[in-house]
């Protein structure tokens, strides 16, 4: 489902994120990246979304070369994508299930289904009786487990999650993980990146990054 032969991003002579990256992700797998800071683990999760893209070498994605992609055909990739990034703040202005149900309104679907299948997103993460509360109502795990909802409200193939436990206490950050497990348990590729030890501890596939380079994991 995901392949990367080669790929190195280099954003400035003295700024290079990856280095020489190969490696093969499989439809279903359950995959966490780990390392250091600075490692590369962010700029590996963006480049599978097409946020970034590499600077050489290809990244393969349901066999898009994403190097490839012009502008207008991203948001159709990303279709099939989940995606937990750190920027990608909840809109506080409006209830927890106006954000879940925002990426079906940009896509056109009528505001009934939006808001059944955001009904059902938040349930999944156990949330449906907050469905009225606005964001900063919420705890820090329990916002990250709306953006978890928002990501799969439109039932992606690929879970993309970036450091989805920072900053949150044990029993938050299980739930948050807890939740991915369950997506992945029903058949969604999910990779999850993280510092967090006691997640690594319970993990199966790790892929190690260091300075850029795969250390471990890559196959």
């Amino acid at each position: 489902m995901i392949e990367f032969k080669f790929v190195s991003k280099q954003y400035s002579p003295d700024a290079i994120a990856l280095r020489e990256v190969s490696l093969t992700i499989n439809k279903g797998e359950l995959v966490y990246l780990a390392g250091p800071s600075g490692a590369g683990k962010s700029t590996l999760l963006k480049m599978i979304a097409a946020v970034e893209k590499p600077t050489s070498g290809t990244v393969l994605v349901n066999g898009t070369d994403i190097g490839k992609l012009n502008n207008a055909s991203v948001p159709y990739l990303r279709r099939n994508m989940g995606l937990i990034f750190q920027q990608q703040r909840l809109l506080t202005d409006r209830s927890i299930l106006a954000n879940v149900m925002l990426p079906l309104m940009v896509t056109g679907a009528a505001r009934a289904e939006a808001e059944a299948r955001a009904r059902a997103a938040l349930a999944r993460v156990g949330l449906e009786q907050r469905s009225a509360a606005h964001p900063l109502e919420l705890s820090g795990g329990e916002q990250q487990r709306v953006a978890i909802a928002r990501a799969i409200v439109n039932r992606p193939q690929i879970i993309l999650a970036d450091e989805p436990t920072a900053n949150l206490d044990r029993a938050s950050a299980n739930k948050v993980i807890d939740a991915l497990r369950a997506f992945h348990a029903a058949g969604v590729t999910c990779m999850i990146s993280t510092h967090d030890e006691q997640v690594l501890d319970r993990a199966g596939r790790v892929i190690i990054l260091d300075r850029g380079h795969v250390m471990a994991g890559a196959a």
